[in-house]
């Protein structure tokens, strides 16, 4: 029932929410009734969360998974558990990148002595 009711909030600029009520089968006064009510702690709290993982994962630049900003919360006295901000994260969208492998591109001539190396001090 809420996702008709988020549906028809989402869309009441483009049509009138009568007409958009009796298309989705629920009552304009039910529709009313759930858009006055309060904020559930739970939302605000979720909502609150998703700002922190955001600036973690932001501050990581975008390569720390869930169980990194995990840490990263719990370092900050932030409860949340692993699943929680898995399933936020996921959301959020926030897909962690995972940074290129260092490679070593100069090869040096192991014969050659230390001090005529190009790479050496």
């Amino acid at each position: 029932m809420t996702e008709k009711y988020e549906f028809i909030d989402g869309e009441s600029g483009t049509c009138p929410v009568r007409r958009m009520c009796a298309w989705a089968g629920v009552s304009t006064s039910g529709f009313c009734h759930w858009r006055s009510r309060p904020l559930l702690a739970t939302a605000g709290r979720r909502a609150e969360l998703k700002e922190i993982i955001c600036q973690v994962f932001s501050d990581a630049r975008e390569t720390y998974g869930c169980w990194r900003v995990h840490a990263a919360l719990k370092r900050m006295t932030v409860q949340a558990g692993p699943e929680l901000v898995r399933a936020l994260m996921r959301e959020l969208g926030l897909v962690p990148c995972r940074p290129r492998p260092w490679r070593l591109t100069t090869v040096t001539d192991g014969t050659a002595p230390f001090h005529t190396r190009p790479d050496g001090p």
